[in-house]
């Protein structure tokens, strides 16, 4: 008799004690920022110190932790509250918007458009669904190459997994289209300001520079990376119960309307006094935001978005809702997803704002279908309920890394890691800082703040033995990149996996093979950074 696997809230709790030993045996310590003098040059770099050691003026209040343990889901949301925060909106907005069945009419719109396409003999070999897999993966690949995108697949993934379900496949297959895609990118970081623009601005490297070698390395992850995910959904689409997901998923099979032909297709009169709002509102925009400068990596461009954006919604606008009022709410859903790119390319949003647009959409999907306020007001109470879960587990792992910290061991993690480099040749010392920012970024998360903590160590190291700053940072990037799809303590894992009903032991069987690819696929990678010239190293 098989073993009952711990639920996903066992498991991050039972790290969080494993942890809190750790703090029992670890000895505290703390990097400081400092200015020394090389060559007669002034430079900043972090110095270790132990707790004991720590120069004049310096404290680090630490604690060796018990029974903290208990308090880590609370110090944990308090932590992650703004991922928190985000979750439970973008959950009861989307419960809005689906409740009008306009996804499903979008859906089942979809599909018939593209199943016209395997008319063509040239299509129906490749296989539509594949190519609809490869296409969006590449675009979220993009997006999380060129500017950081990940917080914001939680809400995409409440999209695409009911599409991958309508399609035949499995949730498992809506969160590859959106989050491993948007990883790909992440790892392959072309432009991406919070992990290569801080590592190397902290490494005193020209912004963005070496972006060739990094668009052929993104270009190369992105097809081992897809094709293990089509290689996947092709053994679904033979036999969709080989899903380890497939009994998980009856959720999502519940929630998909298969008779979208009963739909009613009206558009009451409210959806014209919304249509009619929204007019008024872009419009204010477009005065206010004339030009918008978008800057992609170190390049920006200046384009009048508002502007053209709200032609464009007028003439759509009327033209969905002399259809039916489910199309317009998906012209307002895909109005929601260009103003989040330009709003986190242009103006640097981040979750609240993000979370408030979707909220916005929420309510304004609702009002279209002429639903009273107190419907609407249910409708996303029932959404947060359904998505609490989700938000409960991202608090637990956030208690993770509250306890290391209160514990004062994770510099110190990080000290002990760095040591570990000796006199290696150039391959196995690159190999060496890739293994240690991979292990460093199941700690820390965060890919800036580690950026922040290890380059000043790595990049002067690097000098010594003779390896190039740009080839730290590429062991940096791969490092930070591959496992934030696996590591508990990464918030926005958890959430993606909470959203989508995947339990966490699951996803982990799921998605090893491919780190474990990925990885090495990354060494293989780091090879020419130190054994060829190329262009920016």
């Amino acid at each position: 008799m098989l073993k009952k696997v711990p639920h996903t809230y066992v498991i991050v709790f039972s790290i969080i004690v494993i942890a809190a030993i750790l703090t029992w045996f670890i000895p505290p310590g703390k990097y400081i920022e400092e200015s020394v003098v090389i060559d007669g040059k002034a430079q900043t770099t972090m110095v270790f110190y132990y707790a004991d050691d720590l120069p004049e003026g310096f404290t680090l209040k630490s604690e060796p932790q018990t029974w903290q343990v208990f308090s880590a889901l609370f110090n944990g949301f308090v932590r992650q509250s703004n991922i928190i925060v985000f979750i439970l909106m973008i959950g009861g907005a989307f419960w809005i918007m689906n409740q009008t069945k306009a996804i499903d009419v979008g859906i089942m719109a979809f599909l018939k458009s593209a199943r016209k396409l395997e008319n063509n003999r040239f299509m129906r070999r490749i296989g539509v669904d594949n190519l609809i897999i490869v296409m969006v993966m590449l675009l979220f690949s993009a997006f999380g190459a060129i500017f950081g995108m990940s917080e914001e697949t939680i809400a995409f993934v409440i999209i695409l997994i009911p599409l991958a379900i309508s399609m035949g496949y499995d949730s498992i297959t809506g969160v590859c289209m959106v989050y491993i895609g948007a990883h790909l990118g992440f790892a392959g970081a072309i432009l991406n300001p919070f992990t290569i623009g801080i590592a190397q601005g902290l490494a005193e490297l020209p912004l963005f520079s070496g972006i060739e070698y990094r668009l052929f390395a993104w270009l190369v992850i992105n097809v081992v990376g897809i094709a293990f995910v089509l290689r996947y959904v092709s053994r679904i689409r033979k036999d969709p119960k080989r899903s380890i997901m497939y009994d998980d998923d009856s959720y999502w099979r519940a929630r998909e309307d298969k008779e979208v032909n009963s739909i009613t297709y009206y558009t009451p009169r409210i959806a014209w006094v919304v249509y009619g709002l929204v007019m008024i509102v872009l419009t204010i925009f477009s005065f206010m935001y004339p030009v918008t400068t978008l800057s992609i990596g170190a390049s920006s461009f200046t384009l009048t978005v508002l502007p053209i954006a709200t032609v464009v919604f007028a003439i759509a606008g009327f033209l969905s809702l002399k259809k039916s009022v489910h199309f317009f709410i998906l012209l307002l859903l895909a109005y929601t997803i260009l103003f989040l790119i330009v709003g986190v390319m242009g103006y640097g949003w981040y979750v609240m704002e993000i979370a408030t647009l979707f909220l916005g959409m929420g309510i304004a999907a609702g009002i279209a279908v002429n639903r009273h306020a107190n419907d609407i007001a249910n409708s996303f109470l029932d959404g947060v309920k359904d998505i609490m879960s989700a938000a409960i587990i991202v608090g637990l792992a956030g208690g993770i890394i509250v306890v290391l910290e209160h514990g004062g061991v994770i510099d110190s993690i990080l000290y002990g890691l760095s040591r570990s480099l000796g006199q290696f040749g150039n391959v196995a010392s690159v190999g060496v800082m890739y293994v240690i920012q991979t292990i460093v970024n199941i700690v820390i998360p965060s890919g800036s703040a580690k950026a922040a903590i290890t380059m000043p160590i790595m990049a002067p190291f690097s000098d010594l033995i003779g390896i190039s700053r740009q080839a730290t940072v590429m062991a940096f990037q791969f490092g930070d990149g591959f496992t934030n799809m696996i590591t508990p303590t990464s918030g926005v894992l958890i959430a993606v996996l909470g959203v989508a009903r995947i339990p966490y032991h699951k996803w982990v069987k799921w998605v090893t093979p491919l780190i474990v690819i990925l990885i090495i696929l990354g060494f293989l990678l780091l090879i020419p950074t130190v054994t060829m010239e190329l262009s920016g190293f």
